[in-house]
């Protein structure tokens, strides 16, 4: 299992060790226990760079995820999952919005942002929507420290 964290950003801490670990029982949860994932933390200025770059949205966003295991050229390197990108700020704000541990809103970010990795996507209907809730749920009450968590992951998505 190869996992590389990037910090660009300093309002949010990241324990990476830490998170390295909850990582690796998400990808094992995940029958994935040999995947590449690249984890960055970065600003809000640069999430909306990037978001208006590949989405054509000209504003920040929480969590964003670029999976490797589309298109043409997808199964070339199997255990390659991808990079899903965090803002430190966003997740910060959105902590305080839901009366959440920023801790905890990080983690449903990452699980969120590793679901679309897997071809999980809420936006394509109702079902699709619970299946990726339900699934959210089972991996936060794997990770999280804290009881209580579930069910917030798409909330500011």
């Amino acid at each position: 299992m190869n996992i590389q964290i990037s910090n660009r950003q300093n309002s949010l801490p990241i324990p990476e060790e830490r998170l390295r670990e909850k990582i690796r029982v998400i990808l094992n949860a995940l029958a994935c226990p040999e995947g590449e994932i690249s984890v960055s933390f970065v600003t809000d200025e640069e999430m909306q760079e990037i978001n208006r770059d590949y989405r054509g949205k000209d504003q920040t966003t929480n969590v964003l995820s670029f999976a490797m295991q589309e298109g043409e050229f997808g199964s070339l390197v199997p255990n390659l999952l991808g990079d899903v990108l965090i803002s430190g700020d966003t997740t910060l704000r959105e902590a305080a919005t839901y009366g959440m541990q920023p801790g905890d809103r990080l983690l449903q970010l990452l699980i969120h942002g590793v679901l679309h990795l897997f071809g999980f996507d809420h936006e394509t209907g109702p079902d699709a929507e619970q299946e990726m809730e339900e699934k959210s749920d089972h991996l936060m009450a794997l990770i999280s420290d804290t009881p209580d968590v579930r069910g917030w992951i798409l909330a500011g998505s």
